[in-house]
């Protein structure tokens, strides 16, 4: 039987090194690349065509939601395990909703990531969020409709990360206040993002703000 041929994606040496070691111990499955930043990932996911992409959120060259994004454009058949260290029901909803199968938090203990390749492999979802409960964080994604950001939500949650007032970006956009007002509290609703703190660490981690402040 063929094994799961796995593509580890990290920016973070140390963790990409154990995570070869644990997947390589399996007999089912094998590591076949590694990638520490978005870019990298893109391009070693087409050239070697791997199974299972293990993702980390956090990536340098516009974060793992941008991979997965291009990911779902280019048709890639590899299917993806995000594994992270936030536990915030905003970055699994966003991350289940850009086309990740698998969702694990880095605390998690080592069996959860090689129950998730193996399950996400067979083309089931499987989510381990310790101190979560994963039924209800589904049934959460599943029965909000459009729990994705649109377009025009997507760039007033950058505007807001930017530090712009509501005036400002209603200036910016062509929109009343009270409309932008409307779109805050769609974020907030669908990404639970209640403090501009939280929305700028969001948009960071997620590829759409630079360390600079300007948007990627």
């Amino acid at each position: 039987m063929s094994k799961i041929r796995v593509l580890i994606v990290d920016d973070h040496a140390v963790l990409r090194s154990g995570l070869r070691m644990l997947i390589n111990a399996q007999t089912d499955m094998e590591v076949v690349g590694e990638a520490p930043a978005t870019v990298e990932a893109l391009e070693t996911t087409r050239q070697l065509q791997p199974d299972i992409v293990t993702l980390d959120l956090s990536l340098p060259g516009g974060g793992g939601l941008k991979f997965l994004e291009q990911a779902r454009t280019e048709g890639f058949k590899a299917r993806t395990v995000v594994l992270t260290m936030h536990d915030d029901p905003a970055y699994f909803r966003s991350a289940i909703s850009a086309g990740a199968l698998g969702y694990v938090v880095k605390t998690a203990a080592d069996n959860e990531l090689l129950t998730a390749i193996r399950a996400v492999h067979d083309g089931r979802l499987f989510v381990s969020m310790p101190g979560g409960k994963p039924d209800e964080l589904l049934h959460a994604q599943s029965g909000t409709t459009g729990s994705a950001l649109s377009d025009r939500e997507q760039q007033v949650l950058i505007f807001l990360a930017e530090g712009h007032t509501n005036k400002e970006i209603g200036e910016r956009l062509e929109l009343s206040v009270k409309t932008i007002e409307t779109y805050r509290s769609r974020i907030a609703s669908k990404l639970q993002l209640r403090t501009r703190a939280e929305i700028v660490r969001y948009a960071l981690d997620m590829g759409l703000l630079r360390q600079d402040g300007g948007s990627a």
